[in-house]
């Protein structure tokens, strides 16, 4: 079976898109880290360095420190799909952070987005 290729790409690229989305919707980059620090348990220092380095996503989930237990709280769809259905674990962490960073866009509280 093969990868998808969204595993191999690194985080950095990607993450402007995320910061862009929410910006357009008033929002702000911190928040953005916020969402990320809370769903992969990194510091903002090791975000950083993880960016700074152009960590795939494969690597950069797979090396979290604590990705969060209530992640398995987030529900919905992402690109047509719907987050909890999802069985390959690495896609459905990836689809986790769409959807959050969705939620960030879509005007949703802090509170509610991290699930408290």
């Amino acid at each position: 079976m093969n990868k998808h290729r969204i595993y191999s790409i690194s985080v950095a690229s990607v993450y402007p898109h995320y910061i862009a989305k929410a910006e357009r919707k008033g929002r702000v980059k911190a928040e953005v880290d916020e969402i990320i620090r809370w769903l992969t348990g990194y510091s903002q220092e090791l975000l950083d360095e993880h960016l700074a380095k152009g960590t795939p996503f494969e690597d950069f989930f797979a090396q979290a420190p604590q990705m969060n237990p209530s992640r398995s709280l987030i529900t919905g769809v992402v690109c047509g799909v719907r987050v909890e259905e999802i069985e390959e674990p690495l896609m459905r962490e990836l689809r986790y952070l769409d959807k959050l960073v969705d939620e960030l866009a879509r005007g949703k509280p802090m509170e509610k987005i991290l699930r408290k």
